[in-house]
């Protein structure tokens, strides 16, 4: 009898599943079928022409967004474009350009070791010419498409020198361009080592590993692992790097999806450095996907002292497919699990709010689990560290300067009335050259409100909007007055806020982005915290 029942509730399953399968198949046809039926009936009907392939990407894009933001759709033409997003190469010469419009090309950071650096070009020249091309009616994207091209062809160019204004034919064999995962690796004091990743692409766990030996070499005792940022990349290269510091077998991450090929166990394969170097890792909310990754096994294991920000919060695993006319499809197959078993995703993108919005997953949801050590650790909201760090808070003013162009700006200015500065150990801006920035920025076009002053304004409105301005007005004027500053005062108050930003910048134009690194450690607050537990 309980063998015909079993049997009965198993062919009952299976009828279920069955009927779950046909239900979902009648839908999409009956979807496709209507998609169809309107395109025919528009390109029949409609009283102009369609702009059929516009229609058709912005459906494309708008199907997917409903699903969640890491699913794509990348059509043929947008291939390059998409290898640059996932894995930070491209063919080119090795340089980031500046371009107004109306204006020629300059150089703004050349990668050390590229071909534009080996034919001498250097921070501040003027591209005239692209392959004959006159670049001052192009925007910005257009001139560096035609810089862009398959590695080994040519690319010529008319040069206008920074400082000498000598006019110059160059021709630049383009090379397969890497922008490097491991940004810097260095020791910051006698004994701990520091390692800075930006991203997870193709051998950054070899550049770790290669990074690790050289730092041991040099007395490394404590190494310092910079997740900061760094928005994630491949699942195989997370995997590779947390086995280099646990025992080989170890469970680093698991992923569950529909079909059983995405859902599985991932363990360490190879043999470990290092099982024994104390080790933090250094995360913030910038920290997504892979970095959550190495950033939730090192925990449950506890393996490493996870420091900063709560992270992201990303536990959703893509795959590539190839689709049809050589496009490609990014599609989210599975969320993965750190080895206590917990899901960092801290936002549900299956459940939407009426206005369409998504929410994150409430604290009352989340579970506990237990690292190796019997710590407890939560699921649902991204890796909250072990010891939590103060994060640099910025002026408004800053902000301001920086993405206003104010300090680049100041920075190409600098740049052709000098040739050299300090390495970046001994480079500090001077009085006088803050005297230069200071002349410099007043004669610029910039929001220099302070964020007190910018709520006052928007108090105003609203008090206007509402007919009570004249019933405050005396109050309003005396405030007013108090926190009113002109542009030179406001510029000498935040002067220890600026400078940093103006020294990383100068110091990347003339010695590489490995030189910015240097400076901008030494005014990082929160690793200087993490040094000092």
């Amino acid at each position: 009898m309980k063998k015909r029942i079993l049997a009965i509730a198993v062919m009952a399953l299976a009828a279920s599943g069955l009927a779950g399968a046909q239900s979902r198949s009648f839908n999409i046809g009956k979807w496709m079928e209507i998609h169809d039926n309107i395109l025919k009936t528009l390109s029949m009907s409609y009283v102009d022409s369609l702009p059929t392939d516009r229609m058709m990407r912005a459906g494309i894009d708008a199907m997917l967004e409903e699903i969640d933001p890491y699913t794509i759709y990348v059509p043929e033409e947008e291939n390059e474009d998409f290898e640059m997003m996932i894995g930070k190469t491209y063919g080119g010469i090795g340089a980031i350009i500046h371009k107004k419009v109306g204006e020629n090309v300059i150089i703004n950071e050349p990668y050390a070791g590229s071909p534009a650096v080996r034919a001498g070009l250097e921070c501040g020249d003027e591209i005239l010419e692209i392959d004959g091309v006159d670049t001052k009616p192009l925007e910005s994207k257009q001139a560096s498409e035609r810089m862009k091209g398959q590695a080994g062809t040519d690319v010529c160019f008319k040069i206008k020198k920074v400082r000498t204004g000598e006019i110059k034919e160059i021709k630049i064999k383009r090379e397969r361009i890497h922008l490097p995962d491991v940004e810097y690796a260095g020791m910051i004091n006698d004994t701990t080592g520091y390692i800075l990743q930006s991203g997870f692409t193709s051998s950054v766990a070899s550049e770790i590993k290669a990074s690790y030996l050289k730092l041991k070499d040099a007395g490394m005792k404590k190494l310092v692992l910079d997740l900061r940022g760094n928005g994630g990349g491949l699942m195989n290269e997370a995997i590779d790097i947390i086995s280099l510091f646990v025992p080989k077998g170890s469970l680093a991450v698991s992923s569950k999806g529909r079909l059983d090929s995405t859902t599985k166990e991932y363990r360490t394969s190879s043999e470990p450095v290092d099982t024994e170097i104390p080790l933090v890792v250094l995360i913030d909310g910038g920290s997504a996907s892979a970095s959550e990754i190495v950033a939730g096994a090192l925990q449950d294991l506890d393996r490493a002292t996870i420091m900063g920000q709560r992270s992201y919060g990303k536990g959703l695993v893509q795959r590539v497919m190839p689709i049809a006319y050589n496009g490609q499809l990014k599609v989210t197959t599975a969320k993965y699990y750190t080895p206590s078993g917990r899901c960092v995703q801290a936002i549900d993108y299956a459940t939407r709010n009426e206005d369409g919005s998504v929410s994150h997953i409430p604290d009352s949801l989340t579970h506990e689990f237990k690292t190796a050590g019997g710590r407890t650790v939560r699921d649902g909201g991204g890796i909250t560290p072990d010891i939590t760090l103060k994060t640099e808070k910025y002026s408004r003013i800053v902000y301001s300067l920086v993405l206003g162009g104010i300090v680049d700006d100041y920075v190409m200015n600098f740049v052709r009335s000098n040739a050299t500065i300090p390495e970046p150990e001994e480079f500090h801006f001077s009085d006088a050259q803050w005297e230069d920035f200071v002349a410099f920025a007043k004669t610029k076009d910039f929001d220099y409100r302070s964020s007190a002053k910018a709520l006052f304004d928007q108090m105003k409105k609203e008090l206007e909007e509402d007919g009570l301005s004249e019933a405050c007005r005396p109050e309003f004027e005396a405030l007013e007055s108090a926190i009113n500053m002109d542009k030179e005062k406001v510029l000498r108050l935040k002067k220890d806020e600026i400078i940093p930003f103006i020294e990383e910048e100068l110091a990347v134009r003339y010695h590489y982005q490995e030189a910015g690194v240097k400076v901008r450690l030494r005014y990082d607050t929160a690793l200087a915290e993490a040094l000092s537990h």
